[in-house]
């Protein structure tokens, strides 16, 4: 299962689980375009409607489902602004998606992923691992994201395995809907900005994320366990 898997980084794990030969359950809010991508599989993959803040569909959407090997936490929000700009309506929205969310997924994942020694890998951000500007709420709900990745490897040791994947800036609609709500009329210089802070010089690609996604699902990872990996073009080795 990938949450926010109709789009971004979300479609491409789903793509690349797909090409690997898994059956994937793609959750989303966005039916109609998770129902596109699951058809274009062919493999049993379905789309699952989810909102990860909705504690009793949630629950309700893994009674329904009979196993599990593999969940994959990426359904996120941001949010632009210092303490100051930052309203606490903004703020809770985004502890509801991106830490409420991951940790209701989880819970009720959980008795199907400890009978499979299923495999979690959660989408954080290198915003939970360093100060971003004018990244306030952001960076604080990202840094819950890795401190959850670490704390369920310490409860659950040898049951199942938890990750967290750290990208930097990705191309994605994430970053294409930032652009246009905060710098509509000066795009390309932003997005030169953006391309520019990572030392290698360039935007991340989704596909890059999502094969990391993939490698640690896999048994080839096997003794990589409460681990936060950054994906970011060396931005946090500068």
């Amino acid at each position: 299962m990938v949450t926010g898997g109709a789009s971004g980084i979300g479609e491409a794990t789903c793509r690349a689980f797909a090409a690997a030969g898994a059956t994937v359950l793609i959750a989303d809010i966005d039916m109609a375009r998770a129902e596109a991508l699951a058809g274009q599989f062919g493999n049993g993959s379905r789309a699952v409607k989810c909102d990860v803040t909705d504690e009793a569909g949630v629950k309700a959407l893994f009674a329904s489902i009979e196993k599990l090997d593999v969940l994959v936490n990426n359904a996120g929000i941001g949010l632009v602004g210092n303490v100051e700009e930052t309203e606490l309506a903004d703020f809770e929205r985004l502890m509801r998606v991106n830490v409420s969310g991951p940790y209701l997924v989880t819970r009720f994942a959980m008795p199907l992923l400890l009978q499979s020694a299923g495999k979690i890998v959660n989408i954080g951000s290198v915003a939970g691992l360093i100060g971003v500007k004018r990244r306030y709420a952001y960076c604080a709900t990202k840094g819950a994201v890795v401190a959850m990745t670490r704390q369920l490897a310490v409860d659950y040791p040898t049951q199942i395995r938890v990750n967290c994947i750290c990208p930097g800036t990705v191309d994605s609609p994430f970053v294409e809907g930032y652009l246009e709500k905060y710098h509509k009329h000066e795009k390309e210089k932003v997005r030169a900005e953006l391309n520019s802070r990572q030392p290698i010089g360039r935007l991340g690609k989704p596909d890059e994320i999502a094969h990391m996604a993939l490698y640690l699902a896999s048994e080839e990872a096997g003794f990589v366990n409460g681990s936060v990996i950054t994906i970011d073009g060396g931005w946090t080795a500068a």
